[in-house]
């Protein structure tokens, strides 16, 4: 159980990772354009915004990896920052766009709840 949190903590980070490079670098591009579904216009009006939210978005990787790489504080830090992104996802999904739920939310919520079984002490 603690190879599969580390696995899905680990796609948590790099989805991260991915969307920063979504909304920081490719927003105004084909990629972030069919990834977000804008038209040209709204993202050019949008890109400053956009690479604020990517920039959250590699903050929340970071403090993932961090938690990954940390032999002290990383289920602390795991749960934590699992929680950021499950908090980030709910508010997207009833903010921007349903969907944000199941592409943020749901795959933190499964990492979350695998960390908490991986370590669960048994009597």
């Amino acid at each position: 159980m603690k190879k599969l949190a580390t696995v899905l903590v680990a796609v948590v980070a790099i989805e991260h990772v991915y969307i920063l490079v979504l909304e920081m670098f490719l927003w105004t591009k084909p990629a972030g354009l069919n990834a977000f579904g804008l038209t040209p216009e709204f993202a050019a009006q949008t890109a400053v915004l956009a690479a604020n939210q990517g920039l959250y978005n590699g903050f929340l990787a970071a403090g993932l990896v961090w938690a990954l790489l940390s032999r002290e504080r990383g289920q602390s830090l795991r749960l934590f920052f699992l929680g950021c992104v499950i908090v980030a996802g709910v508010f997207g999904a009833l903010t921007a766009k349903p969907s944000i739920l199941f592409v943020q939310a749901v795959p933190a919520l499964l990492a979350l709840i695998a960390t908490l079984l991986a370590n669960r002490k048994v009597s």
